[in-house]
This record gives C-alpha cells, sequence and structure tokens, in this order.
C-alpha cells in the first residue's frame, strides 16, 4: 500500500488527524522559541553543516581514526554492510555472552534493521525502554516519529494499553501514574537484563567514544546495570573531535523538542570494570547514498526530526503512512536511496514549501532533494500508469502552441457543459478535496491579443 492510500485511512479519523496536527505544531513553535533566543543560531547551523560536510568528504579516514581508538580503548568494533549483517553481529555478541534478555534504548538504526524481530526470533526477549519505543513495542507497532515515537496516540488510548498490558486501574489517564507504572515495569527489565544496547547520537573520531542524548535516563540505566553493552551506529554519526560536539548538542535538543539541551549527554569510551563494550558500525545504503552529489547533503541529518514537526504532509498524514523507519521529509529522500521502486511514492508526499530546509539544523537541501527524486523516479519509469500517461499527454501538449490553444479551448467548454459528476467522482482523487475555479471567457493570449492593439504607441 503507498504513502497516498495509508495516508488516506490515518485522515478518516478527522479528531485524531486535528490533533496530531496541532500537537507537533505545538512541537516545532517550542523549536521556534529556543532558536530565538540564540543570537547566533544561523552561524551554528552553517558550523555544524560544514563540519559534516567535511566529515564526509574525509569519511573513511575518520572512521579509520574513530576505529583505532576505541580499540586503544578496549572497545571491540565491528562493521555491517548491511541490516541482515548488522543483526546477525549483535545476536552472536549475545549468543557468545550468554544473553536471554537484553534492554535496548534510543536506536533508530535498529528499527531501520528490524533487529527486535530478529533477536526474539532467535530467542532473546528485547524490552525497549524510552517510554515511547515502550508503549509501541506493547502495542506491536513500528514508531511514528523519531523522536516522538507515540505522539500518534491519545493518552486514553495509552491508559487502556496499560490496563492491559501492566495492569493498571482500567480507565486511568493521568500521565503521572501511566508514568509511574512503565516507570516499575520498566525497572525489573533493567534489573534482569543481561546485556543494553543504545544507539548513537555522535561517534568521535578524535576520542574513540560515542554521545547517546536522552531525555530519561534509560541509556545510561541500562548500560550502567548490565555487564554487556553494545552501541549500534550508522556510519554517518562520526564527527572529527570532542571541540565540535558542542555545536551539535546546542543544535539537537532546540531544534527536536525546544529544549535547550537533553536532560543526559552520556559519553562511553570504554568497557567498565569486569565488562565488555562493543559498537556496531553500519553501512546499510549509506556508502552508495554517499557516491551520489545531489544527495549526500541527506547523510548530514542529526535525526532531530524537526523537518517532519513543521511538513504539513506529515502533520496530518501521521508517520506510519510513510511505512519506512525514517518517515516525513528527510525519510523521503533517504529511502529512494536504498529502494528506489518501492519508495518511488514517497518524494510526491510534498508540497515542496521548503520549510524543512528552512529548519533543518544541518542545512540540508531537503525540499530540492525530493524535487530531484522526482525526476529520478519519473525518468526510471517508477510513476503510477495514470501518472505517466497524464505526463506524457501534458508534454505533447506543452510542446505544442496549436495544441496548447486548442487544449484550453476545449477544457474552458468542458468546465463551462459537462456535468458535474463528470469532473468529480471516485475515480478522480484530484477533485475529492479540490474545486477548478471558474473557466474564464478566453486565455490570457486572447486577451493580450485584443488588448494590445489598443495601446498608445
Amino acid at each position: 500500500m503507498k504513502h497516498a492510500q495509508k495516508a488516506t485511512r490515518f485522515i478518516a479519523d478527522e479528531p485524531r488527524t486535528d490533533w496530531h496536527d496541532q500537537a507537533l505544531w505545538f512541537v516545532r513553535q517550542k523549536r521556534d522559541l529556543a532558536v530565538h533566543s540564540v543570537p547566533e543560531w544561523e552561524s551554528l547551523r552553517e558550523l555544524a553543516s560544514q563540519i559534516k560536510l567535511h566529515t564526509l568528504a574525509n569519511l573513511a579516514e575518520y572512521l579509520e581514526a574513530f576505529e583505532a581508538k576505541a580499540q586503544a580503548n578496549g572497545v571491540q568494533v565491528h562493521w555491517a554492510a548491511n541490516a541482515e549483517e548488522h543483526n546477525r553481529i549483535v545476536y552472536g555478541i549475545l549468543q557468545n555472552a550468554g544473553v536471554r534478555k537484553l534492554v535496548k534504548s534510543k536506536s533508530i538504526l535498529t528499527e531501520e534493521c528490524g533487529l527486535n524481530d530478529f533477536l526474539e526470533a532467535n530467542g532473546i526477549e528485547v524490552t525497549d525502554t524510552d517510554l515511547g519505543e515502550r508503549i509501541i513495542q506493547l502495542r506491536d507497532e513500528p514508531p511514528s516519529h523519531i523522536v516522538l515515537p507515540a505522539i500518534h496516540l491519545k493518552k486514553e488510548e495509552v491508559g487502556e494499553l496499560f490496563h492491559q498490558k501492566l495492569n493498571t486501574e482500567k480507565g486511568a489517564t493521568d500521565p503521572k501514574y501511566l508514568t509511574e507504572a512503565a516507570r516499575h515495569h520498566l525497572r525489573e527489565r533493567f534489573l534482569q537484563a543481561d546485556a543494553a544496547l543504545t544507539g548513537v547520537n555522535f561517534a568521535i573520531a578524535e576520542t574513540g567514544g560515542v554521545v547517546v542524548c536522552t531525555n530519561e535516563g534509560n541509556a545510561d540505566m541500562g548500560v550502567h546495570l548490565a555487564p554487556l553493552q553494545i552501541h549500534c551506529m550508522g556510519l554517518e554519526k562520526i564527527i572529527p573531535r570532542q571541540a565540535d560536539l558542542g555545536v551539535f548538542t546546542r543544535l539537537l535538543a532546540r531544534s527536536a523538542t525546544g529544549q535547550p539541551v537533553t536532560m543526559f549527554t552520556s559519553h562511553c569510551h570504554r568497557p567498565k570494570p569486569g565488562g565488555a563494550m562493543h559498537i556496531v558500525i553500519v553501512d546499510n545504503g549509506r556508502s552508495e547514498h554517499l557516491g551520489r552529489p545531489d544527495f549526500r547533503n541527506a547523510l548530514k541529518c542529526i535525526r532531530c526530526g524537526a523537518c517532519m514537526n513543521t511538513c504539513p504532509i506529515y502533520r496530518r498524514s501521521g508517520g506510519h503512512s510513510y511505512d519506512v523507519a525514517v518517515p516525513g521529509p528527510i525519510g523521503s529522500i533517504l529511502s529512494p536511496g536504498i529502494d528506489l521502486k518501492k519508495h518511488s511514492d514517497l518524494p510526491f508526499a510534498s508540497t515542496l514549501c521548503g520549510s524543512c530546509s528552512d529548519v533543518c539544523p544541518v542545512k540540508i537541501d531537503i525540499h530540492e532533494q525530493l524535487y530531484k527524486w522526482r525526476q529520478i523516479a519519473a525518468g526510471e519509469g517508477h510513476l503510477p500508469v495514470v501518472k505517466k500517461w497524464g505526463m506524457a499527454l501534458a508534454g505533447q501538449v506543452l510542446s505544442s502552441p496549436q495544441a496548447y490553444n486548442l487544449a484550453g479551448k476545449l477544457a474552458r467548454r468542458a468546465l463551462k457543459i459537462l456535468p458535474r459528476f463528470m469532473l468529480y467522482n471516485p475515480l478522480n482523487d484530484w477533485g475529492k478535496s479540490r474545486e477548478l475555479p471558474i473557466a474564464p471567457a478566453g486565455s490570457f493570449k486572447e486577451w493580450y491579443r485584443k488588448n494590445k492593439m489598443h495601446e498608445p504607441e
């Protein structure tokens, strides 16, 4: 099912659509307030963009430097070419250590790779410990947002879920009560876990350390309690120096949730005494993306979600309508690079308004890349048949002045005499939410030709 069909299903619940739109716009407004409190905001964006561009231009060198430093710190570093290899590596680490219970936090990458399903199919119990992630895990559904994974749910739905799964009071909707219930539930999982896995916000080549930014402290809890810790990262998460980190931490939280900084910014450099630390560096199409000059900019993304919060399409269609781990505008330029045939519709899920590019903290030209992916999708024959025929016909009409003039006359005539049902019917998706303007008496060319004769010399 394509984005348009899934979006139609989401929009059918109008109250939820309105609430979802308003909730995300509220986060966008918080972002704006936080941004306006930093006079040097645009300078920070430019600096972050240049650091990322420099890193991508020298990616192999920085990754090798990171690996060498991490290994010197006693960390075991693994390389995964794709999602399948990533999953096998993580499972191998857990299997060798005899792990049966894993707690996990802050990792969109593992969603991208389908790690949970793979591990559970192999007998390992996985508990997502971010509150939002745990909610959707209990509902057996993917996250709908990379920062706010359960933003599509209301507190009443969470209350009913917790009543069924955690035995909370029937009808309870108080967020504080529900959060406390989740905290007690998760604390047991932390204490029982044999290993902890986290994602990585930033990996520092200079130190060989990884940085994880959270608001709940669950990543710290898992890593400190479990003897085995695993950190999974996309290869684009590398930055050159420790000194560069402050640039990105100032941008990340403000762009994501409107906070000055996340509550916890955790640095992991070496295994704890008696423990083991592993870092898994994943490609999964990123190198191929790096080799596309028009699209390599997308690898600067720091996963703040600001483009989703501002996007009028995402806010009204929901994250699940994109059917990818990273939805919204940024996902719509990353996913076609992995599988264009499967995700060829996503670049069209946009108004090309440019708001996503305006709020991006690392200045990714998102709307321009969306337009370029549209051109590639069309050029490689991935348009729907009706759109393909329509574009071919439009090309013929627009390339001939005579055909263009005739088409205009016929269209104006048709709008005046055709019964309404012939234009607005179930077969015409375009007309379901749009009205054509009243047809003018003539074309602009006819008006200009007529009135040009009366102009003074």
